[in-house]
């Protein structure tokens, strides 16, 4: 099973790569996948890339569902 989790776009890097943030933790991510990503957007994150970007309302929710289950997001 395969989980990808709203990821906040922390800094825009050289060669469409960005820092994401989640739960803490900061993972470098290629934006080969994506468009029009800015620091502040949420980009859904699988095996390193980012595959769309997320409505913060929608990210929000998905992320607060997590917490409520108690897995760190």
């Amino acid at each position: 099973m395969c989980l990808a989790l709203p990821s906040l776009i922390t800094e825009i890097l050289p060669n469409d790569e960005a820092k994401v943030e989640l739960g803490g933790v900061t993972k470098t991510i290629s934006l080969a996948l994506v468009a029009d990503v800015a620091p502040g957007d949420y980009v859904i994150v699988h095996v390193g890339y980012a595959l769309t970007k997320v409505d913060p309302e929608e990210a929000a929710k998905t992320l607060a569902l997590f917490a409520e289950m108690g897995v760190p997001a």
